[in-house]
């Protein structure tokens, strides 16, 4: 998984799996999604980040199961 922040267009994308995407859905005017061939979340871009995802901060935490 990788998140990814630029500054420039205040834009986040978080890439759960590196696949080829087969669909791109417009979740509302700021989120996209994106699917692979099987309907799986590849990625989601969220535009305005600073202020709808609180970017650039972020915190990580794994919890055990």
């Amino acid at each position: 998984m990788k998140i990814r922040y630029f500054k420039d267009t205040d834009t986040m994308l978080i890439e759960f799996k590196d696949v080829p995407v087969a669909e791109t859905r417009d979740l509302d005017e700021n989120t996209i999604l994106d699917l692979d061939a099987s309907g799986n979340i590849c990625s989601i871009t969220i535009e305005h980040a600073s202020t709808r995802a609180d970017a650039p901060k972020l915190t990580y935490e794994q919890v055990a199961a």
